[in-house]
């Protein structure tokens, strides 16, 4: 009898222990475990910044910059259409035998900064901008609003008959700020104050250098239509110079953005929509017009360069 609680005393207490060791190991094993994890953490950042997206559904509110950019590494082939004025007539079938163009090309350089140029039919002007994101509106608001600055140069090249009015002296340069903020997934406000410099102007008595401000929005109406518009006021002006009105639909089609728009500006770019604009509203001086563009994925982001599935 003695033998037999010895023995069982032996195993009762050799059981005991392993269970204690084997207890120590998974202990052992779940800390080392965490301490994977918290390495594997480290080297994440401890906050996600979520970004807000889609302010606007392009680079464009309809005239004017919005303050969204092209992503890193794609190139964005636009091509912008303003017909006639409505006011023609059905002698010019309300504009549309009469048209201006621009076509230009933007590429996404990184997350922040945006490149273009371009070419419009219009005075046979050449441009070219840069935009940078100088703040990004996140979703918890803790930054409430988007700021980004655009700059641009362009030249008229048409043929005049005024003396010592080389190109030289037909460049003019704008200067923006685009503050916006998406209130909703529905609407997205921004403020555009812009300065313009001319380096020459037909009369001595008009200024060389244009201050405006601008406002656009955004109101969605359906997941795939949306409203635009945007108006820009002068505080001082060109001769026989107006305010631009611009008001748009945008329209989504399998991933693009096709934009119908109705403005008073001949123009296209910033230079003669915002400081150049002659036509009146009021007197039918209404220019229809659309932008269309094509995205191409020129560099892949790192972890989809094996990919097939295009980038936007």
């Amino acid at each position: 009898m003695r033998l037999k609680s010895l023995l069982l005393s032996c195993l009762l207490f050799l059981g005991i222990t392993h269970a204690n060791a084997q207890s120590k190991k998974d202990t052992a094993s779940i800390s080392e475990e965490n301490d994977l994890m918290s390495m594997l953490n480290a080297d994440a950042p401890t906050t996600q910044n979520n970004f807000s997206t889609a302010t606007f559904k392009t680079t464009r509110i309809g005239n004017s910059q919005s303050i969204e950019n092209v992503a890193k590494g794609v190139l964005d082939f636009r091509i912008s259409h303003r017909f006639g004025t409505l006011n023609q007539g059905a002698i010019d079938l309300f504009g549309l035998d009469m048209a201006s163009m621009r076509f230009g090309l933007d590429y996404g350089i990184s997350k922040r900064l945006m490149v273009g140029i371009g070419r419009s039919s219009y005075l046979k002007e050449y441009d070219g901008f840069i935009k940078f994101k100088l703040l990004r509106q996140t979703d918890d608001n803790k930054m409430p609003i988007s700021i980004s600055y655009c700059g641009d140069i362009s030249a008229q090249t048409n043929k005049v008959t005024l003396p010592d009015y080389e190109v030289g002296n037909r460049i003019a340069y704008m200067n923006q700020l685009l503050i916006a903020k998406k209130f909703s997934p529905k609407v997205s406000f921004q403020i555009m104050p812009t300065h313009i410099h001319y380096n020459v102007v037909n009369t001595k008595k008009e200024p060389n250098d244009i201050i405006a401000v601008g406002v656009g929005g955004r109101v969605k109406i359906t997941n795939r239509v949306s409203l635009t518009g945007e108006y820009f006021y002068q505080l001082n002006q060109l001769d026989n110079t107006t305010n631009s009105l611009t008001i748009g639909i945008d329209i989504e089609t399998g991933g693009h953005v096709f934009q119908l728009i109705f403005t008073n500006s001949t123009g296209i770019t910033e230079r003669n929509v915002i400081g150049e604009t002659t036509g009146k509203w009021s007197a039918g001086d209404i220019h229809f017009g659309f932008n269309i563009s094509r995205v191409f994925t020129v560099v892949k982001p790192k972890g989809f360069e094996n990919s097939r599935t295009k980038i936007w």
